[in-house]
């Protein structure tokens, strides 16, 4: 019985070690100063082989889009939308409907313009990611960009 007990633990820790939490998107954050009053934002995702996210501009329906919340800053404001690359537009069986994607890398670019000393933009993003297999549940990722005048 005792015997049992340890083989049962072993293969419950074996298993647990096994499984681990995908994560296929890593993010990463810089503003670039343009002028004495605007900066960039440059967010790009990191896309692991075989998985994609979706663009910020797609139909209702299909996946969930990659979205970008800034909240409103009395040191910052934001100048036009959030421009991305040009994604890869295909029809997905899974979604019945042509999606468009981005494989390997995006970058997300943010125009700001400057209305205080030291603006740091503070935000969160909201993506999904796939592969031809599945599909992960949507993630929202919270950032902060310290932008240096």
């Amino acid at each position: 019985m005792k015997n049992l007990l340890l083989f049962a633990a072993g293969l419950f820790l074996s298993l647990s070690a096994s499984s681990q939490i995908l994560k296929p998107v890593k993010w990463g954050y810089v503003a670039k100063k343009t002028s004495a009053t605007e900066a960039t934002l440059f967010i790009k995702a990191t896309i692991e082989d075989g998985w994609h996210i979706y663009s910020q501009n797609m139909a209702d329906g299909g996946p969930v889009r990659t979205t970008f919340t800034f909240p409103v800053s009395k040191a910052y404001k934001l100048v036009g939308k959030t421009v991305e690359p040009k994604p890869i537009t295909k029809f997905e069986k899974s979604f019945e409907m042509n999606v468009s994607y981005f494989e390997k890398s995006a970058i997300f670019q943010q125009k700001i313009k400057f209305t205080g000393a030291n603006p740091t933009v503070k935000g969160s993003l909201e993506f999904m990611v796939c592969d031809d297999q599945q599909c992960l549940p949507p993630e929202t990722v919270e950032f902060s960009i310290p932008v240096t005048k």
